[in-house]
């Protein structure tokens, strides 16, 4: 432990590489947090059911499973600041596309612009986590990558502000009670605006990462492609497969990513359903579910530090079960308490989710070498799919008694207080993964 302490967490030779790159994460937290409001505005703007409105979500992170292994394979051969470069074009090309997709109207438009835009989301994962993981001494790259995983928050923060000012805000429809009762040509109206509300943050975005861009182009990165000879693939996938606490920690990650966007996603409608239970209630304000969500992202960053800090003192695995059991026993609260305790509970769960994708990442991946890292970064990266899977099966479970959010009861509860459910059984892996990484890895190693 007295080593560990010593050891500096990032060296002063490689701080200004270190600040670049740990700039890309607060870039695909932006891109996170302004796509998650979305679910809830192409539901309304678009007259869709929650199941249908989620194809959002399978697109945005069904993006990452597509292209997370070829990134892998690219930079397994290439240098990292040629992978940073091709995730940056083809993440401004998927925010551009913003503007056709609106001139269109076409749903499926603008879930093509969102799947392009994260092929170059799964680029920039994949390179940026192992190279924060490799930008010092092993014993302190957990530490490390939480570090900073700590700037993810802020583009969280950054992008919900702008999803709250420039489209929620702004978007009619939101201020219709049915939308559906207007004229065809009021709803084409109102549609055409509210695209283009939807439009122009992305065509902004697109325009900044050109910038960023240009900016890491005319840059130098001290990392290239690894020398001398590389083992084969077939040899590095037969590691990675034997390596139990690798797979276990990829099936965690699914899980996990699954978890925080059914959690920041379907806040919208858990808020929503308060609404409706209270809508006759004399002096009874609408609630601004933003605020609530704002809450939860300054939790999410505080919690980034806490986990941080505490890394220094305790094991990764022992923090991680403690967190995500944490984590349970809110979301047990948001399903059986109901009105504003049971959406404080949603929100807590933010801070308790904080450090678990770099923790997770960084036990995967700390008995690997480089070769496996690059390849099995792929693995954690496409592990994000879980997050275009679990919030569509959670949208399947509010649309049970129809498509509003409170139509049915399930076990007694209404049936989005019931879905969350889904990320209750997500967090009990963790806690179980992290239990069996500490019982099983950790007090071995400090036994020998």
């Amino acid at each position: 432990m007295n080593n560990t302490e010593k050891t500096p967490v990032v060296s002063k030779k490689i701080i200004l590489p270190f600040i670049l790159v740990t700039s890309l994460f607060a870039l695909w937290g932006f891109a996170n947090a302004v796509t998650d409001p979305m679910v809830n505005a192409f539901k309304k703007v678009l007259e869709l059911s929650n199941t249908q409105a989620s194809w959002v979500q399978m697109a945005f992170y069904g993006g990452y499973f597509c292209m997370a292994l070829p990134a892998a394979l690219f930079m397994r051969k290439y240098s990292y600041k040629v992978g940073v470069l091709i995730g940056l074009g083809l993440y401004a090309s998927g925010a551009l596309l913003f503007y056709p997709a609106a001139t269109t109207e076409m749903f499926w438009f603008f879930c093509l612009g969102l799947y392009i835009l994260t092929f170059g989301l799964a680029f920039l994962e994949t390179a940026a986590n192992p190279y924060i993981l490799a930008m010092g001494a092993k014993e302190t790259a957990t530490q490390r990558l939480n570090l900073a995983q700590s700037f993810n928050p802020v583009g969280l923060i950054g992008g919900l502000l702008v999803a709250k000012y420039f489209v929620y805000d702004k978007l009619q429809s939101d201020d219709i009670a049915d939308f559906s009762a207007l004229s065809e040509s009021k709803r084409a109206m109102v549609r055409v605006a509210d695209l283009a509300v939807i439009r122009d943050p992305y065509v902004v975005l697109g325009l900044v990462i050109l910038g960023v861009f240009v900016l890491f182009l005319v840059n130098k990165m001290p990392q290239s492609k690894a020398e001398g000879t590389m083992p084969s693939l077939g040899a590095t996938f037969k590691g990675l497969f034997k390596n139990s606490k690798y797979v276990l920690g990829v099936f965690a990650q699914i899980l996990y990513v699954g978890a925080q966007i059914m959690t920041w996603t379907y806040i919208y409608q858990y808020a929503e359903a308060i609404d409706l239970a209270n809508a006759g209630v004399a002096g009874y304000e609408k609630i601004d579910v933003f605020a609530y969500q704002f809450v939860a992202f300054i939790l999410f960053a505080v919690g980034r530090v806490v986990g941080t800090a505490m890394l220094r003192v305790m094991s990764p695995g022992k923090l991680l079960m403690f967190f995500a059991l944490l984590a349970a026993i809110f979301v047990a609260g948001a399903i059986f308490i109901s009105g504003t305790v049971g959406l404080y509970c949603v929100v807590g769960i933010s801070f308790c989710m904080s450090l678990m994708f770099p923790t997770i990442y960084g036990i995967a991946l700390n008995d690997l070498n480089e070769e496996e890292s690059k390849v099995g970064s792929a693995g954690l990266v496409m592990a994000i799919v879980g997050g275009a899977l679990l919030p569509m099966l959670q949208g399947m479970i509010i649309d049970a008694g129809g498509n509003g959010v409170a139509d049915t009861l399930i076990l007694g509860v209404a049936e989005v207080n019931f879905s969350f459910i889904l990320p209750l059984i997500c967090f009990a892996y963790i806690a179980w993964y992290g239990f069996h990484v500490f019982n099983k890895h950790e007090v071995k190693a400090n036994i020998s």
